[in-house]
């Protein structure tokens, strides 16, 4: 699972330019914290964006089928 979070970690840097680091440091704790959940994520994504659905679009439709058990992991 190491090697797996490292890949994850250094795909979400490039994707999170802009991003202040201390935000960055939140979301990577979180994913560290929920494997599972944000592996599931990142697969219903990919599933959307083969079926023709724009990247952007199918993470904001993916996070919003998620929204409440995203809210109950940010507290």
């Amino acid at each position: 699972m190491g090697l797996q979070n490292f890949l994850l970690k250094n795909m979400l840097k490039s994707q999170l330019k802009g991003v202040p680091e201390s935000e960055q440091a939140k979301i990577f704790a979180l994913i560290e914290k929920n494997p599972d959940f944000f592996q599931k994520i990142a697969v219903k994504v990919q599933e959307k964006v083969k079926s023709g659905q724009s990247q952007m679009d199918a993470t904001m439709a993916v996070i919003k089928e998620n929204e409440a058990e995203l809210k109950g992991m940010l507290g």
